[in-house]
């Protein structure tokens, strides 16, 4: 089920996806359930219909996201514990990235092996390696400047028992240059492309009301979750000229701290109107 999350946090704004984004920004920090009617009025709130908003929300109690506690007619919903653990950690990666790190010079180098006729377990490491921030030189060979992902290998490889995988501890030598390793293993201007559309979306925005804040926020972050997994958060001495990402990250987190707050006052409203309606129902 992990796998299904994280292909949904990187998923174009369907309700599913934003779903998820709803789920880590309000609801995870309550730690607590919230109606039903709360996370359909949220979906509503940014454009979908109600059918879509409860077909959202009634696959994913099917798939394990979301659990139920009926009371009478409504309904109350929790994070499942796994969906609790992944967006505890999205949401500390979310929340950190950006903001840069000393780097000692040493990479991690994993040389991965899978049978040829394991093209099903291939593509899943790949899309996990990639996940994690390493990039591929080919030939099974994967990379990344943050030695201490090796937890993330093990991981990956104990759910693709045909492969095996071999790391390494290692500088760069006195052969090659690092410029062209780093365009050999991750095409980084693609990601600069998404940091200037990122820029481009949010920064003249001016949201006025609560409900405008929750909209704007809940996109904003939808947008952001996806760069600690498209870009590999290279040093900075491995980085082309005129990086972006220290620009986004620093609107990132000033729109946030600003938007914030209206957003969540909304989605207690809306928490607190169901309730309402429960008391003059009974």
């Amino acid at each position: 089920m992990s796998e299904q999350l994280r292909r949904r946090a990187l998923g174009a704004p369907a309700a599913r996806s934003l779903l998820l984004t709803v789920l880590g920004e309000y609801v995870l920090p309550r730690r607590t359930a919230v109606w039903q009617e709360t996370l359909v009025g949220a979906l509503t709130t940014l454009g979908y219909s109600r059918h879509a908003a409860r077909q959202a929300l009634a696959r994913s109690t099917r798939e394990g996201w979301l659990q139920t506690v009926r009371h009478g007619r409504r309904v109350r919903m929790a994070l499942s514990p796994e969906t609790e653990r992944l967006l505890d950690a999205g949401a500390q990666r979310i929340y950190s990235f950006g903001a840069g790190s000393e780097w000692d010079g040493r990479w991690l180098l994993v040389v991965l092996r899978v049978p040829e006729r394991s093209r099903a377990v291939r593509h899943q490491l790949r899309s996990s390696l990639a996940w994690a921030g390493f990039g591929s030189l080919g030939g099974g060979l994967w990379l990344t400047p943050h030695v201490s992902r090796q937890q993330e290998v093990r991981a990956a490889l104990a759910h693709a028992q045909a492969a095996s995988a071999t790391s390494f501890i290692c500088e760069f030598g006195e052969v090659g240059n690092p410029a062209e390793l780093v365009r050999d293993a991750w095409d980084l201007e693609a990601v600069r492309g998404q940091y200037e559309d990122f820029a481009g979306r949010f920064a003249r925005l001016r949201p006025a009301g609560e409900r405008a804040c929750f909209r704007e926020l809940t996109l904003m972050v939808h947008a952001w979750r996806k760069f600690p997994f498209l870009d590999p958060d290279l040093p900075e001495a491995l980085l082309p000229g005129r990086w972006p990402r220290r620009r986004a990250q620093a609107l990132f987190s000033q729109r946030h701290e600003r938007w914030a707050p209206g957003a969540r006052r909304f989605f207690e409203e809306l928490e607190r109107s169901v309730a309402g309606e429960l008391r003059e129902a009974a």
